[in-house]
């Protein structure tokens, strides 16, 4: 079972989300890509798609694959100067020491972004620092100059988001370490031993760092920190935890057509092996800081899909927008059998998913987005994201105590029903 509205290859592994860009009305987003298999390899190439908005994704050809002088094309970002000058900086990985990357760059050689020309190695490991990992650059604009913030990971178990500076983007210093923490470190949140996909942002009058938290090949979750930035150095004031569950992970953060941060993430353990394709991206998420957190809000194209008016107790199709505030119970069964259950107790949330239960943090208004084989559930006090396994064609949501409750099916637009995608430059894979 595929979703409808959460962005799928039509075959072979995706994970991280990175240089997602609105430009010319049309989203772009890229990402880690496997093809020919259903598990992660060190083969990454960087996957492109496009759509006019992140729940209508239309599959395009690879942008950069391995070869000449890389072995793996890993995360990275991509921006574009005053001149239009646009430039991707991804992660050059070589065996046998993947874990230690290089940064190169590579530059379009259509107005389609459909095909990429590489270009030099810009960054590497400094020297001078006992580094056990390095990857995932992140590249912004600081007036003059750009800021290149690369995650890495020191040998005594310290997380480091590294800083380098550029004036043309294609001459980069390393200028130290922006921010840094130990694993053995746990006030707030444990932030593990390395940071992958750190990114630093300006956000509601402060400045934000969100990674994904690593530790000895184990993938954690999402986790931030909020504080001022002065020429590449943040300054922390506190440190939280953005995502909960199995499934959220290298969040990417992009800044969309109405000029708000957002951010997408790679959700696992989504997937058809037989169909031969595995994990899928999330809805898109607005962010704000509220009460001095990181909030992550299902973006306004996923109220955009909402039916024109909330339903009863039934949706037809498995794919819906649920909104509750209230204590109680909340189940969404579909053929007969529960799918999943929200037991909340005032700033508890219990997410029941067969035999296993998930406690989250939870306050103010609980957001639920179904969409065939995904579950999403978010409030202010942070995310979930879990595979699901509906039964039938329909969805049944019922709830208990006190407390308004609102059910939305949710819909394609004419875009996805008309399977309309761009087809300059080559094949394009679409899917209803």
């Amino acid at each position: 079972m595929r979703p409808r509205f959460h962005f799928t290859a039509e075959s072979g592994w995706i994970n991280d989300p990175h240089g997602i860009t609105f430009r010319d009305g049309q989203y772009h987003v890229f990402y880690q890509y496997v093809p020919g298999q259903t598990v992660w390899g060190p083969n990454c190439h960087w996957g492109h798609a496009v759509g006019p908005d992140l729940l209508s994704l239309n599959e395009l050809p690879v942008a950069i694959a391995p070869g000449d002088g890389d072995d793996g094309i890993w995360t990275g970002s991509l921006v574009t100067d005053d001149d239009g000058r646009t430039v991707a900086f991804y992660t050059s990985t070589a065996r046998p020491d993947i874990g230690i990357g290089r940064v190169r760059q590579a530059s379009p050689a259509d107005a389609d972004w459909i095909e990429w020309s590489k270009g030099p190695f810009v960054a590497d490991a400094p020297k001078d620092l006992d580094i056990i990992a390095y990857r995932d650059p992140f590249v912004r604009r600081e007036g003059e100059c750009w800021r290149m913030i690369v995650g890495a990971g020191l040998r005594d178990g310290t997380a480091t988001a590294l800083s380098y500076i550029s004036t043309d983007l294609d001459h980069w210093t390393y200028s130290g370490i922006a921010l840094q923490r130990s694993t053995t470190e746990t006030a707030d949140v444990w932030m593990g031993a390395l940071w992958e996909c750190p990114q630093i942002f300006d956000l509601d009058g402060k400045a934000v760092m969100v990674s994904s938290v690593w530790d000895d090949d184990v993938l954690h979750y999402a986790g931030y920190a909020i504080g001022s930035y002065t020429d590449g150095v943040f300054h922390p004031e506190t440190w939280g935890r953005l995502t909960y569950g199995d499934s959220y992970y290298a969040p990417s953060l992009f800044t969309d057509a109405d000029g708000h941060p957002c951010l997408v993430f790679w959700m696992r353990g989504i997937g058809g092996a037989e169909q031969g394709w595995a994990s899928a991206h999330s809805v898109p998420h607005r962010l704000s800081i509220q009460g001095g957190r990181l909030v992550a809000t299902p973006h306004p194209d996923v109220t955009a899909r909402r039916s024109s008016q909330a339903g009863g107790a039934s949706v037809q199709g498995l794919a819906a927008d649920i909104l509750w505030n209230g204590d109680g119970v909340l189940t969404v069964a579909s053929g007969g059998v529960d799918v999943v259950a929200l037991d909340r107790v005032g700033p508890s949330l219990s997410v029941r998913l067969g035999a296993e239960a998930t406690p989250i943090p939870v306050s103010g208004e609980v957001r639920v987005v179904l969409d065939g084989p995904i579950l999403e559930v978010s409030s202010a006090s942070g995310i979930f994201g879990a595979r699901i396994e509906p039964e039938g064609d329909e969805l049944t949501v019922t709830a208990t105590g006190a407390g308004p409750l609102r059910v939305h099916a949710l819909e394609a637009g004419p875009e996805r029903d008309a399977e309309v995608g761009l087809t300059t430059g080559g094949t394009v894979v679409s899917r209803a």
